[in-house]
């Protein structure tokens, strides 16, 4: 067991590691070891804080030996994403401008999962400010690599975090996601992810003062976790819940709901709002449907989900809207070329005036009740997270069409995401040497549903990583 710690789940290292098994400094040497390894070809792993991770595991171990109780993730390593601020450590946005900004305090979820025993092993990479597009390209760290193909994106925004998990350099990564960005990675390199109804967990999602960002920032963005089983997911799930002072947005809700009377319907849709799904995609419902209808679910085909278009287009023009008075000076950060993503969507999407946005703000709600509706008659939605296979880097910004293209592949994620219901994302096998994966979306807090069918779909057709780069 001790030659290969790294490929163990995040649920067996604890364990391990409470058992004294191993110790806390073994699980964290063995990560290095695979990451000095694998991360100079994927670039996933931005900052790397060793001499940290290594006196976080020895206070472990010391802890252990003293017989004081150890927390569910004690010793695991995580991943955090750049944007993401650790306590004494640059949250460079991927920005050369934000290079020396070191964080005074853990982000929420960081100081969760660290309390839970868990310790941070690095910052990963991130498309420059989260901004430059869907492929986590940063103008301080440069390209991170899909480990299955080096010529098809990782995804992002949370791209790096999926890399390193899909590849062993940690079994667990701290993302967010206000519209894919767990669960888009999670599907392009071949693990699962976990994006909370919002409000699940506590956040600060302030940048660099004491000013809240706008209503479309502080409802849509998300922490979120990834992991190489749907096991690992819940473990995060359950650490990460719960109310904070700091977050008046996070609410006491259990973790486990009432369970649902007879077989959990479950709404399937292959191809969202009829735009297009690629053959790969289309197997990959289909497949997971047999596997959730060989579990005991009531799974039925359906023609659409609420009001799919409506809501792309009140997403588009609100978070547009919310975003415009900053781009003068965003854009000046984002390096060269980096604004193009952003600057095609302003182009498409003017601001909306005041009348217009207060108009808007209602709609969204009315969007939200009809998905509320929608999800009481069927408790579980399956779909696909991305309607192509892994696209090539960088074309969300080469130029109008292709933004339109990756824009219309993620709709179901966008959606989702705009309607603040659960959703994980989960594979379904490798095709054409890619791998694939669908997403179970759920009732707002009920992500134990969520994981729940996760684990039937991933009990069926298997764990897909970690996996060697190029192999």
């Amino acid at each position: 067991m001790r030659d290969a710690l790294w490929k163990m789940s995040a649920t067996a290292q604890a364990e391990a590691v409470r058992g004294a098994e191993i110790s806390a400094v073994e699980l964290i040497g063995s990560h290095l070891e695979r990451i000095a390894e694998v991360n100079p070809r994927v670039n996933a792993i931005t900052q790397l804080l060793a001499e940290r991770a290594y006196e976080a595991a020895a206070r472990t171990d010391r802890r252990r030996a003293a017989g004081e109780p150890l927390g569910p993730l004690a010793g695991v390593p995580f991943t955090v994403k750049e944007s993401t601020p650790v306590e004494g450590v640059p949250t460079t946005f991927g920005a050369e401008r934000f290079r020396d900004l070191v964080a005074r305090a853990d982000a929420l979820p960081v100081a969760r999962l660290r309390a839970a025993g868990a310790v941070p092993i690095g910052h990963t990479n991130i498309p420059t400010l989260i901004l430059a597009g869907m492929h986590t390209r940063s103008e301080l760290y440069g390209d991170t690599v899909n480990p299955w193909d080096s010529g098809r994106t990782p995804g992002g925004s949370s791209g790096g975090d999926a890399v390193a998990v899909a590849t062993g350099l940690a079994p667990l990564g701290l993302g967010n996601d206000s519209g894919g960005s767990v669960r888009i990675p999670a599907q392009f390199c071949g693990v699962a992810a976990l994006k909370p109804s919002t409000g699940r967990f506590p956040a600060d999602h302030r940048v660099l003062g004491p000013d809240d960002p706008g209503p479309a920032s502080q409802a849509l963005v998300t922490d979120g976790p990834l992991a190489r089983c749907v096991g690992d997911l819940r473990l995060a799930y359950e650490v990460l819940a719960g109310t904070d002072p700091r977050d008046p947005r996070a609410v006491p809700v259990p973790l486990h709901g009432e369970p649902l009377p007879g077989p959990v319907k479950v709404a399937v849709v292959t191809d969202p709002g009829g735009h297009g799904v690629h053959p790969t995609v289309r197997a990959a419902v289909a497949t997971a449907a047999d596997a959730l209808r060989d579990a005991g679910y009531d799974v039925r085909e359906i023609e659409d989900v609420p009001r799919l278009d409506e809501a792309l287009e009140v997403y588009g023009r609100i978070t547009m809207t919310e975003f415009a008075p900053a781009w003068p000076v965003v854009r000046t950060l984002l390096g060269e070329g980096g604004d193009r993503y952003i600057r095609m969507a302003m182009e498409r999407t003017p601001p909306a005036s005041a009348d217009e946005f207060m108009k808007l703000m209602g709609t969204w709600m009315g969007i939200r009740r009809s998905w509320a509706e929608f999800l009481d008659a069927y408790p579980l939605l399956l779909g696909p997270v991305f309607t192509e296979p892994p696209v090539e880097p960088g074309l969300e910004s080469r130029d109008r069409a292709g933004r339109d293209r990756v824009g219309t592949a993620m709709r179901l994620c966008t959606v989702t995401s705009f309607v603040g219901v659960p959703g994980v994302a989960v594979p379904t096998g490798v095709s054409e040497g890619l791998p694939s994966g669908v997403q179970i979306v759920g009732r707002a807090f009920r992500e134990d549903l969520c994981l729940a069918a996760a684990q039937a779909v991933e009990d069926r057709l298997g764990i897909l990583t970690p996996v060697d780069p190029g192999r």
